[in-house]
């Protein structure tokens, strides 16, 4: 039997030792391993390097910092959106994956994503962002200043302001965007938020008595860290709507001193005697006293006016 070390100069060419000598001098010349070699000079030996040279080719020849990365979807590493560093272990060089820069946006963005909620919300209403909102209108900047007093109240004491906003103004100039730009302002702080299209909503709820989730649904809405009810008023409400629903979420989050946020087309005098009128035309002065009674505990008004966006 032919002994190894025959076998080995046998096998092992010339042209194969030069090339092996190549790679290993255009390895020791990576910026990112010379960095390594630098730092950990007094742990690391020759043998240890030669020994570890095919990790020291696998972190060379891999993308770093995303430069020969377009997206995150065209990562060029073995694992996408991630790329290699190199560790010491045990006498040898290894390499551990974390997570690319590409891929550390990624992973904020989704636990961005994950702080809202959205329960019948159009995709561009969630989308908005405070630098979006046209400031034409002097209206526009009086709500998007009172928004902004409200972050940063948060951002200096890191406790959520009692009072949200009530939003009031005609169709179309801007109510819901806002509600929406505000959602994701909050969101980038890592504050989860509930926005709800209260029309729908409250058509849901009526469902939701067949399929036995009211009462989840209820809770899930009533003890959101910040509330958001999107156009108030549209629809015009049954009593039990009205006072089992609506009444219930508010009188809790009017307890609890959650902060809730709200649109609406009608002022707080219009939306009242909107809720005095049930769906079967019957005057409740009381009990619709009662709903503005929390409403106006949980906001400060803000009138919005401008053109009608929708129209363009």
């Amino acid at each position: 039997m032919e002994r190894i070390n025959e076998t080995l100069k046998r096998v092992i060419s010339p042209e194969f030792t030069s090339r092996l000598d190549d790679m290993k001098q255009e390895v020791l010349e990576n910026p990112g391993v010379q960095k390594f070699l630098e730092e950990n000079a007094a742990d690391i030996s020759k043998q240890i390097v030669d020994r570890s040279l095919s990790k020291l080719y696998e972190y060379k020849s891999q993308s770093h910092d995303c430069v020969s990365c377009p997206s995150l979807e065209q990562c060029v590493n073995h694992l996408k959106g991630y790329e290699p560093k190199l560790v010491l272990d045990r006498n040898l060089i290894d390499s551990e994956y974390v997570r690319c820069k590409r891929g550390v946006i990624e992973d904020e963005r989704k636990k961005v994503t994950s702080m809202i909620d959205s329960i019948h919300m159009p995709k561009e209403v969630m989308e908005a962002s405070l630098s979006g909102v046209d400031l034409e209108d002097g209206s526009r900047v009086v709500a998007v200043r009172a928004a902004k007093d409200f972050l940063n109240e948060w951002e200096s004491t890191n406790v959520l302001p009692v009072k949200g906003l009530y939003i009031y103004g005609q169709f179309g100039v801007g109510k819901s965007y806002l509600l929406g730009a505000l959602a994701n302002e909050l969101a980038a702080r890592h504050i989860h938020s509930v926005v709800v299209y209260v029309p729908e909503f409250l058509r849901e709820m009526k469902q939701a008595i067949q399929d036995q989730s009211l009462a989840e649904k209820i809770e899930f809405v009533k003890r959101a860290p910040v509330l958001m009810l999107d156009d108030i008023g549209a629809e015009t409400m049954s009593s039990w709507t009205r006072d089992e629903i609506l009444g219930t979420i508010l009188h809790f989050r009017m307890s609890e001193q959650l902060p809730t946020f709200m649109s609406s087309n009608f002022n707080y005098d219009e939306l009242q005697h909107h809720l005095s009128f049930t769906q079967r035309g019957e005057k409740e002065v009381v009990k619709a006293g009662r709903i503005m009674e929390r409403i106006r505990a949980l906001t400060i008004p803000i009138s919005l006016k401008g053109k009608n966006w929708r129209e363009n």
